[in-house]
């Protein structure tokens, strides 16, 4: 195993010449492109890793998985999707016309923009920084590390320029699916995208989802069955944006994408796959990442369709 992914770092590198980092979040266009790293985490907790796997990057919107994890544990499902649906998206992740002309006002699903700002208002807690330290447990308790770091040059960043976060955050709130103060709920959100990760992180994250909520890192279940398959529907259908249906068919596993290159992959019952590669195509997703995926996917057999 150690070798066929050495291999496919290997094969798949130049795909980071092709993609291009982002910009749109200065903080983040200092990414190095050539980067490319995968980490591999088994049910039974065996771990493989490979190529520039402990390169840290931000977590990005990755970090959606996580608190659509504690919304379903906190709220009725029934009671959420009259806030927030599980409807795929052709628009792009931070899209504000769909707010507008469709849904009744509702953001699509978790794993886009505008879902995941008002999925924080939706969990548990009663103050924003309580419902922050919530969502951030969760992760600690799902990545096995409570040393999780804010990447401040990059949650600065996102917090300057996040000026059409703060328009789906204040459309929503005009609409009444989020209550309470905007700015504080902004900036949980953008403190959650700016945690800083390896490719080791999220393969054991995705491990977690794999096995149904159960850790096998830590030995313990945090989530129950439900909740894990409800998310990871979600995720085969929303989780890479508008190229959700291209990923289906590509690499058949449910997966989440940020903007700062990383993938999280589920191959269900079986393991937890993080790739990372900066460089990203035109859709927002790591493009030597999803390649790896792909060919990963095939040479293993992972397609769950």
């Amino acid at each position: 195993m150690q070798t066929h992914l050495e291999k496919l770092i290997k094969a798949h590198r130049r795909w980071t010449e092709q993609g291009a980092v982002a910009t749109y979040i200065p903080e983040l266009s200092k990414q190095h492109p050539d980067l490319l790293g995968i980490s591999v985490c088994q049910a039974d907790g065996s771990q493989w890793h490979a190529g520039d796997w402990q390169a840290p990057f931000t977590i990005q919107s990755i970090s959606k998985v996580v608190t659509f994890i504690c919304v379903l544990l906190d709220n009725a499902y029934e009671t959420l999707t009259e806030t927030i649906s599980v409807a795929p998206t052709a628009d792009g992740f931070n899209s504000i016309v769909n707010l507008e002309t469709k849904n009744e006002h509702r953001p699509l699903n978790a794993m886009i923009n505008s879902g995941a700002i008002a999925s924080i208002a939706l969990v548990k807690g009663e103050t924003m920084a309580a419902k922050y330290q919530r969502i951030l447990q969760m992760m600690a308790d799902m990545t096995g590390r409570d040393s999780l770091q804010v990447n401040e040059a990059v949650y600065q960043s996102e917090k300057r320029t996040g000026d059409r976060n703060r328009a789906l955050a204040y459309y929503m709130k005009s609409t009444g699916i989020i209550q309470g103060e905007v700015e504080e709920l902004l900036d949980a959100y953008f403190r959650l995208c700016s945690l800083e990760v390896t490719c080791k992180d999220i393969a054991v994250m995705a491990a977690v989802l794999a096995c149904d909520g159960f850790a096998p890192l830590a030995g313990k279940t945090l989530f129950d069955a439900k909740t894990a398959r409800i998310v990871k529907a979600v995720m085969t259908t929303c989780g890479m944006y508008d190229g959700s249906g291209e990923f289906a068919v590509d690499v058949g596993m449910p997966g989440k994408s940020g903007v700062g290159g990383g993938i999280m992959a589920v191959s269900p019952r079986n393991m937890g796959i993080g790739v990372m590669g900066p460089a990203l195509d035109a859709k927002g997703n790591s493009l030597g990442g999803w390649k790896l995926l792909q060919s990963l996917s095939r040479d293993w057999d992972l397609n769950i369709f």
